[in-house]
């Protein structure tokens, strides 16, 4: 442990491309923390594909000194790899930092973070001032207790509105617009001020060293060389290395083979004290062991003590089917898969074979952004090209027999005669957005079964409208259109809600009267015939022609719900005839009927592994 006095423990909330990691940049800066020569733009992003969408995806905590009785500018550079002088001085402040996802789909690990710290900076972006994000991450940071510092950043740019923005943030959290803080995380204006804000306001964390260890897991990797790494807040008592550890939530021992502190690289410590963000590195192999949530004890205490509220495993909201594009790199695609889930716990896997695309898995995803970043990781960092089938959600299913069935795929789901009941999980929406825009969201609202539960305002010229919707609904590509029709200014938030009677039915696909199982969906019945005119037209259109005309069905039960005919190939069988009775043409072309027909009632379509990518492809593909 760095013998401070105070250890302010902190993040940041924020929307998505407010400032965060920039702010991170800033503070690391004015503390010194990073040497000059090693400093770069999102440095506690450390995956190309963050930098690249402006968002944080894997939560970065850091450690840094601040000497409050000298000006940043003169305080002594301490080289960032030099542990001994760094513990030597006796700092007036440490200040840990845990850099935080923005995203919804991340929410869990968001919460966790929160319970690590006592204070949060609240940023916002002056030129949009409070976002969806913004408000949900915030009420997670109140229900933790957490002290919150309103900031407003990129006040240097032409369309900031930082009068109107204050104004917003008043409304939300209450008191004095005059107690806010305005800054350029970009320019550093105003930046060492938050400093002294938070030294000022977060509460010193409490140092309860004679107690037993319990340590607060707020998120693990995986390190090839060090296991599991888990990174902790340090509740009560002390770690060092050596220790032998328990975990509670997985009931899983090890020893603590190392423990340090983050600035931002890993740095060893003798030990960890109550009060203290560091890492324990431990022999496991598996991040699964070591759950975000989950609470380190010592394994000789593990029987007398309890382990901290609010463990949880996080369950996935929305499946998809992971394909290799060729069938011959399943062995790269299943390396890649399991090399990922070393570092993401909440990625579900499970192998399947489909008669269409061949061996693959059936994945379960947090959201549609986690399944958007496992899949350009997939094709990224390892090469493999892929085919992502459209996303489903998790359905319950009451059977006749009494039984209730938990279903992912159309593959799973039951005969229809033998269903009494399904039902599926609803969420409560909150979307901030201009006010002109409130016709168009209200009608795409209203297409995606959205039923209007308020409507607030912020300010003068933006609207909160709350919604509860089927998670269905909103799992494919609702944030997409929401962003299309507000011209980019609408945001959105979510949390689940409860299980609700659902009329929905599986479409089943038909070519030439077989059904194709691997094309079947669960859509909502209102809206089987659309889906199923939509499907048929699609396959008519990339299916390769046949001998004789192929009839393309979608059918829900036994009633067929669109119909479209595949034309078939002609072959002109009168073409060497060069004269004669008519008659001569219409018994070759009478002859070639029948064949097609006996044909037709005895062929099996053999359906090429490209129609079905087309046919099921994501549009994210």
């Amino acid at each position: 442990m760095m013998k401070g006095k105070n250890i302010h423990n902190f993040c940041i909330v924020a929307h998505i491309d407010h400032g965060k990691s920039t702010l991170a940049d800033r503070l690391l800066e004015l503390t010194h923390t990073v040497e000059a020569r090693k400093m770069r733009d999102q440095l506690l992003d450390q995956m190309d594909l963050e930098r690249e969408k402006g968002i944080t995806i894997k939560l970065q905590p850091v450690t840094m000194l601040w000497d409050e009785v000298l000006d940043s500018t003169e305080t002594p550079m301490i080289p960032a790899e030099n542990v001994a002088d760094a513990d030597s001085r006796n700092h007036e402040h440490i200040l840990n930092l845990i850099d935080t996802p923005g995203h919804v789909d991340f929410q869990y690990e968001v919460s966790r973070s929160l319970q690590a710290v006592e204070g949060a900076v609240l940023l916002v972006d002056a030129t949009q001032g409070v976002q969806a994000q913004t408000i949900s991450n915030l009420y997670l940071a109140v229900e933790a207790g957490l002290e919150i510092i309103p900031v407003i950043n990129k006040i240097d740019l032409p369309a900031a509105q930082v009068d109107e923005v204050k104004q917003e943030i008043v409304d939300l959290i209450g008191g004095r617009g005059d107690d806010i803080l305005t800054i350029s995380a970009k320019t550093g204006q105003g930046v060492e001020k938050v400093i002294k804000e938070i030294v000022k306001r977060v509460p010193v964390a409490k140092q309860d060293k004679e107690k037993p260890l319990r340590a607060l897991i707020f998120d693990s990797i995986y390190d090839e060389y060090k296991g599991v790494v888990a990174y902790v807040r340090v509740v009560e008592g002390s770690i060092k290395g050596g220790d032998q550890i328990s975990f509670m939530g997985t009931d899983m021992k090890d020893n603590a083979v190392e423990v340090g502190v983050m600035k931002p690289q890993w740095q060893k410590a003798e030990s960890l004290m109550a009060g203290d963000i560091g890492y324990i590195a431990t022999g496991l192999k598996d991040v699964r062991q070591a759950r975000v949530g989950d609470t380190v004890v010592r394994a000789e205490d593990k029987a007398k003590l309890t382990a901290l509220p609010g463990f949880d495993v996080p369950q996935p909201k929305l499946f998809a089917g992971i394909y290799p594009a060729d069938g011959d790199n399943f062995p790269e695609l299943r390396e890649a898969i399991e090399e990922l889930q070393l570092n993401d716990a909440s990625l579900q896997v499970q192998a399947e074979q489909s008669e269409a695309l061949g061996r693959g898995f059936r994945c379960g995803f947090l959201g549609m952004l986690h399944l958007e970043i496992v899949q350009e990781r997939l094709q990224r960092e390892w090469g493999v090209e892929l085919v992502v089938t459209t996303p489903s959600v998790l359905y319950r299913v009451q059977i006749s027999d009494g039984t209730v069935r938990e279903v992912q795929t159309p593959a799973e789901w039951p005969d229809g005669s033998s269903i009494v009941q399904v039902e599926e999980q609803f969420v409560l929406t909150e979307v901030i957005v201009p006010k002109k825009f409130m016709g168009a969201v209200f009608e795409l609202f209203k297409q995606n079964e959205g039923e209007l539960v308020s409507q607030d305002y912020i300010g003068s010229e933006r609207v909160m409208l709350k919604y509860t919707m089927p998670l269905r609904e909103l799992v494919v590509d609702l944030y997409d259109q929401l962003k299309s029709v507000t011209a980019g200014y609408g945001s959105l938030s979510y949390e689940m809600g409860d299980w609700h009677v659902a009329e929905v039915v599986k479409l089943k696909m038909l070519v030439n009267k077989d059904v194709v199982e691997a094309l079947s969906v669960i859509v909502p019945r209102e809206a089987a015939a659309r889906t199923g005119r939509r499907m048929v037209a699609r396959l008519k259109k990339v299916l390769p022609k046949q001998q004789f005309a192929v009839p393309l069905q979608a059918a829900v039960g036994g009633d067929v719900v669109a119909r479209e005919t595949l034309s078939a190939m002609r072959k002109d069988v009168t073409g060497h005839l060069y004269g004669g009775d008519v008659t001569r043409k219409r018994k070759l072309l009478d002859k070639q009927k029948k064949g097609k027909k006996k044909m037709a009632g005895m062929a099996t379509i053999k359906i090429p592994a490209k129609v079905y990518i087309e046919v099921l492809k994501n549009d994210n593909n």
